[in-house]
């Protein structure tokens, strides 16, 4: 599938790292360095602007060795791009360890997975099928 994207980073376009990857490595596009305290979240530009085919999303999502040696992770994760929107693409990136982190022009800080979604008509109904789950929420199989 091909996506027009505009990139006023200074950077290459995302791309896979692999030729089985999922996700796509997106990076920062910042005129300076920019740190984040602990527990502290910022939106970071990435100087991208794409325009997604109906029926496609863009998820953004954290990178897993940012978040394992760092504490680094997305806020809103998956975030979502929609096919309609035209902004430049920003990342809100949050600080869960105990130290400070310092985010450069040109780091790679999330991934992008473009996918297709369904969209829904709700139907009105008075009850909804039996399950054998049923109302089982957060827990109801145990821990075994």
């Amino acid at each position: 599938m091909k996506v027009a994207i505009v990139n006023k980073s200074q950077h290459p376009a995302p791309a896979y790292a692999t030729e089985r990857s999922a996700g796509m490595d997106v990076r920062a596009s910042l005129d300076k360095p920019l740190t984040l305290e602990p527990m502290e979240w910022k939106l970071i530009p990435t100087g991208l602007y794409i325009s997604l085919p109906e029926g496609f999303e863009a998820q953004m999502r954290p990178r897993s060795g940012l978040a394992l040696k760092h504490g680094i992770t997305l806020l809103n994760t998956p975030g979502t791009i929609d096919a309609d929107y035209r902004g430049e693409i920003g990342v809100i990136l949050l600080n869960i360890s105990a130290e400070p982190f310092t985010v450069n022009d040109g780091d790679r800080i999330c991934q992008m997975v473009v996918a297709p979604h369904s969209r829904v008509e709700w139907e009105e109904a008075d009850g909804l099928d039996d399950t054998e789950r049923s109302a089982g929420g957060f827990g109801h199989s145990g821990r075994r």
